[in-house]
C-alpha cells in the first residue's frame, strides 16, 4: 500500500491502459515507455483483466518511478485496496460522494461529463479534482459513445476552475484543436498504446501542451 497520493497535473498527455498486452510484465513496460514519452498521468483501465489487483500494484510502482499519478477506471474499491492516486467515475459507478467516502479528502477523483458542462459544474462542487468530456471524434475503445462539441470545451473552460481532459479518437494529428478549446489534457487509448512505441507515440503530443507550460502547479485535493 502507498500512502502517499501524487497531485493531478494541470495540463498534458492523459494515457490510458488498454487490454490487448499479453501479459503484466508487457503492460508495466508500455506504460513506463508512455511515461517516459510524458504521459503526465496514467489510468488503468481493466475491464476484463486477468488480475486487476495483480497489475494495478504493478502500474502504480512504474507511475512512482515515473512521478507520475495512477489512475483507476470506474473500480472504487480496485482504487483503495491498491492505493492508487485516484479513480475515475461515470455516469454508471459509484457517484462522486461515494468515491470520495471510500478514498479519502487527498485522492483524485475524475468524472465523466460526457457533453455537458452542467454536469461539470455540479461535479467541481461536488469536489470533483478534474472532469472528462468526450467521445470527439470516432473511438475504437467506445464507437457507440455520444459525441461532445469543441463548444463544450470553450464554455467548461469558462466556467470551471478545475482541469479538464478531452477523450474519444484523439490523435496527436486532432488534439491540438481541443487544446485550442480548452481542453487541459488529451486522453488517449490507442494513439499511445495501440502503436509499437508508446514513447515515441507519447513524445509526439507534447508540442500541443507547449503554451500551456506542463511546469504549472499541480492541482490539490479538495478541501472538504
Amino acid at each position: 500500500m502507498h500512502n502517499i497520493r501524487l497531485p493531478f497535473p494541470r495540463s498534458g498527455l492523459y494515457a490510458i491502459t488498454r487490454e490487448a498486452y499479453r501479459n503484466e510484465q508487457a503492460l508495466a513496460e508500455a506504460v513506463a515507455a508512455a511515461i517516459r514519452g510524458g504521459a503526465a498521468v496514467v489510468q488503468y483501465r481493466a475491464k476484463a483483466s486477468r488480475d486487476p489487483l495483480r497489475e494495478a500494484a504493478r502500474l502504480l510502482a512504474v507511475c512512482r518511478d515515473g512521478g507520475v499519478p495512477l489512475i483507476i477506471n470506474d473500480d472504487v474499491e480496485l482504487a483503495r485496496r491498491v492505493g492508487a492516486d485516484g479513480v475515475h467515475v461515470g455516469k454508471d459507478d459509484l457517484s462522486l460522494t461515494e468515491a470520495r467516502d471510500v478514498l479519502g479528502p487527498n485522492a483524485i477523483i475524475g468524472v465523466s461529463c460526457y457533453d455537458s458542462v452542467d454536469l461539470a459544474v455540479r461535479a467541481e462542487a461536488g469536489g470533483a479534482s478534474y472532469v472528462a468530456f468526450g467521445r470527439f471524434f470516432p473511438s475504437k475503445t467506445k464507437p457507440d459513445a455520444p459525441c461532445a462539441h469543441l463548444e463544450t470545451l470553450s464554455l467548461a473552460k469558462r466556467q470551471l476552475s478545475i482541469p479538464i481532459a478531452a477523450i474519444g479518437g484523439i490523435t496527436a494529428e486532432n488534439g491540438g484543436q481541443l487544446v485550442h478549446a480548452g481542453a487541459d489534457l488529451l486522453a488517449v487509448i490507442e494513439s499511445v498504446f495501440g502503436v509499437g512505441d508508446p514513447c515515441l507515440a507519447a513524445s509526439e503530443f507534447a508540442p500541443l501542451f507547449e503554451h500551456v507550460g506542463r511546469s504549472e502547479r499541480p492541482v490539490s485535493p479538495p478541501a472538504l
